[in-house]
């Protein structure tokens, strides 16, 4: 037997292991869920749980409110997190050394006691409010409402999302840096020619675990959200648990599912371009 075949059985061996997980944990899960949502109430099968989903207005309102959550918190947590991995990698000082030790705190924060911790600083009676009477002041609505649970994304989502752009940017050689800055490149254009282009893949990639975390997130939505409209989670959890209705819990999730693949899709066809592109 020649050595590639061999080569090719090992590597095979090596890669079952892992797609028997993946078929067990998340593809036979879907298929399920998505036989499941197709039963209607009179135990034949159709499409009337998707229809729900679009017609009702409390679940278009859910639809829309999640979306708008996601995409807000997105481009938040992007932006911060870009900006701060951009500074710690071209600047020094005690300020990016401090940041640099404590940037990463909010990760092994447990996520209950991090939304509670912001129930009680940012809610009508917490810490804040209270300073804030103390000088006449007075805090809008912050916690059971759309801002608690965007600013509960950017607490669980930056400090990993600047580790990930962090990596990349530190990958970036100093001499291009030097190089671009000695023939009379300025700061944006080596913005926009170096680096931005050298961290685009590992950026895309930060694009799609945010926007995978935060469309499907529940404990902060659950503690901090409105009760309506509601994250697409906290819905699903409410119609199986509170109303029973499995089948559209399912329709619900599978929808979810569906709008993550929608971002998976142009995140592998872009990657697949890239690499054809170089061939």
């Amino acid at each position: 037997m020649r050595k590639e075949v061999k080569m090719g059985i090992f590597g095979l061996c090596l890669v079952i292991p892992s797609f028997l997980l993946l078929s067990v944990i998340v593809v036979i899960p879907i298929i399920l869920s998505f036989i499941e949502s197709l039963r209607d109430e009179f135990g034949g099968y159709g499409l009337s749980r998707y229809v729900y989903l679009f017609t009702d207005e409390g679940m278009r309102a859910n639809i829309v409110f999640t979306l708008q959550v996601t995409i807000v918190s997105c481009v938040i947590v992007l932006a911060v997190s870009y900006a701060l991995a951009v500074y710690m990698r071209f600047s020094t000082g005690r300020l990016v050394d401090l940041i640099r030790k404590t940037y990463m705190i909010p990760i092994f924060i447990p996520g209950v006691i991090a939304t509670y911790g912001l129930i009680n600083l940012l809610g009508n009676h917490g810490w804040l409010s209270r300073w804030l009477l103390l000088f006449g002041g007075t805090l809008p609505r912050i916690i059971f409402d759309q801002k608690g649970i965007i600013i509960a994304n950017l607490w669980f989502n930056i400090p990993f999302t600047t580790m990930l752009l962090s990596s990349a940017l530190a990958g970036i050689p100093n001499a291009v840096i030097e190089s671009a800055k000695d023939i009379g490149a300025g700061r944006l254009r080596i913005f926009f020619r170096i680096v931005l282009p050298l961290s685009y893949k590992t950026f895309l990639v930060a694009v799609t675990f945010v926007f995978m975390g935060v469309i499907g997130s529940f404990t902060a939505p659950f503690l901090v959200g409105p009760n309506a409209p509601q994250m697409l989670g906290v819905s699903m959890e409410q119609v199986f648990s509170v109303f029973q209705e499995r089948e559209q819990a399912a329709a619900i999730s599978f929808f979810t599912f569906l709008l993550c693949s929608l971002l998976g899709y142009f995140y592998i066809r872009s990657m697949v371009k890239e690499e054809t592109a170089k061939a």
